[in-house]
């Protein structure tokens, strides 16, 4: 396989004159306080690219976690691989010491924000659904135990930050009652007349989210919040088109409701409420992203994204510099992986 990432990051000085004179292109028009470009192919072989094209505006004011801060991390599939990495690394991770209240249990199976608002409703106001809603991969009732919800409610009285990742913008729904399903409906408990299907909206996915913040600032004031978005598309729609055109529309939904709800609360962002970028860190900067699935990052992609997650909030010596050098070899690497 020729390299030709190498071959891109020894281009003649013309070239990259060439790409100076293309920047300049717009420079009648006025560009306000902020104006980020996005990075050329040739960027990506300069020095703190990851600092400078993916993380500007997102860092925290300083690295706050330790291994004594309390970390809560749930929501869809790649919430699991937070958990499983932060506890590997010796940090303070909810699930390892309270495995069996649902956010451990089934945290990474809680795909739709009304799933993850759920939990804060049930866990400090003990407001839950009329009828089962709740049920695991393989269709089985997640009850409302009492003492499930108290050990819950403890928990996160007690969590310093919460890591949520959000899965997806489809839905299953009670038109009755409105409740949402955690995930689809069990075959056996389908009633035609009143379970329906709908894709969510951006406002009341924004709506869902700054409830979740809401609880969370009422009852655990002193917590922080982070944000991310899962890399990991649709397994199937339910809609009449195509996966990968749904798989779009869900994750662009997700993705606009979160920076709208960043925007409207401005004065929190990288002090208490935070953002990170495993997403784009997967669809814009690796080509072979994905395992034969076509669905799940590759691991080592997944261990560069928590590397860069520690060195940019955790409080040790690893530094994003460190992570940088990795993540040029690894993308050479994985380039070279493509089958052409």
């Amino acid at each position: 396989m020729v390299d030709f990432l190498g071959a891109r990051a020894n281009k003649t000085d013309g070239r990259i004159d060439n790409l100076n004179k293309k920047k300049k292109i717009g420079r009648s028009f006025y560009r306000g306080e902020n104006c980020n470009w996005n990075p050329y192919q040739e960027d990506f072989s300069k020095d703190n690219f990851l600092e400078n094209y993916l993380l500007t505006g997102w860092m925290p004011e300083e690295k706050f976690i330790t291994q004594d801060t309390k970390i809560t991390a749930f929501g869809s599939c790649f919430a699991e691989n937070i958990s499983k990495y932060l506890s590997n690394v010796g940090y303070n991770v909810s699930k390892d010491k309270n495995p069996d209240i649902y956010v451990s249990s089934i945290g990474e199976g809680l795909v739709n924000v009304y799933a993850l608002l759920s939990q804060f409703k049930w866990a400090f106001e003990n407001i839950k659904p009329e009828q089962e809603l709740w049920h695991g991969y393989d269709g089985n009732s997640f009850d409302y135990d009492e003492t499930v919800r108290e050990k819950t409610k403890k928990v996160f009285l007690e969590t310093d930050l919460f890591v949520i990742t959000l899965g997806l913008s489809e839905v299953w729904y009670d038109e009755v009652t409105g409740d949402v399903f955690w995930r689809a409906i069990p075959k056996e408990n389908v009633d035609p007349t009143r379970h329906k299907f709908k894709v969510c909206s951006m406002s009341e996915t924004k709506d869902c989210l700054q409830q979740i913040k809401n609880y969370i600032n009422k009852f655990n004031p002193s917590s922080k919040l982070l944000f991310t978005l899962s890399p990991v598309p649709l397994a199937a729609t339910f809609r009449p088109v195509s996966c990968l055109t749904a798989n779009s529309v869900s994750k662009s939904i997700l993705r606009s409701a979160l920076d709208e709800l960043i925007r409207d609360n401005e004065q929190d962002l990288n002090k208490n409420l935070f953002y990170w970028p495993s997403y784009e860190i997967v669809t814009e900067l690796f080509y072979n992203k994905f395992t034969k699935d076509n669905r799940h990052p590759h691991d080592e992609i997944i261990q560069m994204i928590m590397k860069l997650f520690e060195a940019v909030y955790c409080d040790n010596d690893k530094t994003i510099q460190s992570v940088e050098q990795e993540f040029k070899k690894l993308r050479l690497e994985n380039f070279n992986k493509i089958d052409l």
